[in-house]
């Protein structure tokens, strides 16, 4: 094969490789030039990036339809899907709650994070959300649905709250942070239990809201 021969099969190859790259620019570009339908046209895109940047860009430009989010919210890719709940974070439909149980922990724990911030929230959000706090496999899971029972501060997630204060030390201290939302007698005694703590920062966490003893 000749020189220019094997510089065009690698700027082909080149080529190739650099085109969901390209899809992905021009995708998210749609977004800020106020070409929608350029970013409709990326929506269905093979990458998952492109998907994303096409997602993003649709909502940006506020012509995201729910049912667009709802193919979103089922995307064959957890990070698509990632997307997805950050967007419906700020919307009060469609609803999210079934992605509690995503086989991705990932997409759980953003599940769990979007649900803090919708309200009014949906009737089942507590009680999904206490028992993905108390059972979930993925610590990082249980630590978001903790922040989330926190942030909604429904005397209903409290014994949630409670029981996460005898977790793993990242829930025990972000539990520690969702009962100022509480007040009660089993509050002071988790916050005293707390102050005592053997992880620092589940001690500092007291601290830093409570003052001193």
């Amino acid at each position: 094969m000749s020189r220019s021969a094997q510089r065009g099969t690698r700027y082909c190859r080149f080529m190739a490789a650099d085109e969901p790259f390209e899809r992905r620019r021009l995708a998210g570009l749609a977004g800020h030039t106020g070409n929608a339908q350029a970013a409709r046209n990326h929506f269905d895109d093979q990458a998952p990036s492109v998907r994303i940047s096409a997602l993003r860009s649709l909502e940006r430009l506020g012509e995201l339809t729910e049912t667009q989010l709802e193919t979103a919210l089922a995307d064959t890719d957890h990070r698509v899907r990632i997307a997805g709940v950050e967007i419906a974070a700020t919307r009060l439909t469609p609803s999210i709650l079934h992605l509690l149980d995503d086989s991705s922990s990932s997409v759980a724990e953003s599940v769990a994070w979007a649900l803090g911030e919708r309200l009014p929230w949906a009737p089942g959000t507590i009680e999904r959300l206490s028992i993905m706090a108390t059972d979930h496999d993925d610590p990082l899971a249980r630590e978001s649905a903790v922040a989330a029972l926190g942030a909604l501060g429904d005397d209903a997630g409290l014994p949630a709250i409670l029981q996460a204060t005898t977790d793993k030390p990242a829930v025990r201290r972000r539990a520690v942070i969702s009962l100022s939302a509480f007040e009660g007698p089993e509050v002071d005694a988790a916050w005293q239990r707390a102050r005592t703590d053997h992880d620092r920062q589940v001690r500092e966490a007291v601290e830093e809201l409570l003052g001193p003893e």
